[in-house]
């Protein structure tokens, strides 16, 4: 199964810093994320990034991903989705979307929506959520669905394909705030070390 990974937003809160480019685990957030991506499906990791040169390009030095600059990321997080879509392999059934900035997401996180996955079902959307039910990522969308990516304007982040699926989403609870738990903010990583006792 394809993942898609949403990495070309500007950071506008962090105030001059980038947040994807954070350590994590040792390593910068972004090749955190699109390495915990590649640990859990043999299919293509496709990250979209804002033009060249920047920095998170020399993050992803090494890693086996397919990288696809968003012209027109200023948008918006839907442009980055039309890029990615549009870069999806034919003959696919499913493809997973997940945000760059969710530090907590584990491989085996990914691996529980995506296995989740029915291509024979009713269901369009799987979609990883908090342990007490709050929609979240990573998220599996049908390739039924991947035509409605096309014509997407504005920064949705996809919201309008998830609404018009109606009843046939499949919700996945996760660990914890897990599927949710973004930092946008100086402050909010100064918080998310505390209290990981991590420096």
């Amino acid at each position: 199964m394809p993942i898609l990974l949403l990495a070309a937003g500007q950071s506008s809160r962090m105030r001059g810093a980038d947040k994807l480019l954070q350590l994590v685990d040792g390593k910068p957030l972004i090749r955190r994320q699109a390495d915990v991506a590649l640990a859990v499906t043999r299919g293509p990791v496709i990250v979209a990034l804002p033009p060249a040169p920047h920095p998170r390009y020399d993050a992803l030095i090494g890693a086996q991903v397919e990288s696809v600059p968003v012209a027109d990321a200023a948008e918006g997080m839907n442009a980055s989705l039309r890029a990615g879509f549009a870069a999806m392999p034919a003959g696919v059934d499913a493809a997973m979307l997940l945000l760059c900035d969710l530090p907590d997401l584990t491989p085996d996180d990914l691996a529980q929506v995506a296995t989740a996955h029915d291509p024979d079902g009713d269901t369009l959307i799987w979609r990883g959520t908090t342990q007490d039910g709050r929609p979240g990522h990573p998220i599996v969308f049908s390739a039924r669905l991947f035509e409605q990516f096309r014509n997407l304007t504005g920064d949705g982040g996809g919201r309008e394909v998830v609404k018009a699926a109606g009843a046939r989403v499949a919700h996945i609870p996760l660990p914890g705030n897990r599927a949710r738990l973004d930092l946008d903010t100086p402050e909010d990583w100064a918080d998310w070390r505390a209290k990981r006792g991590a420096p």
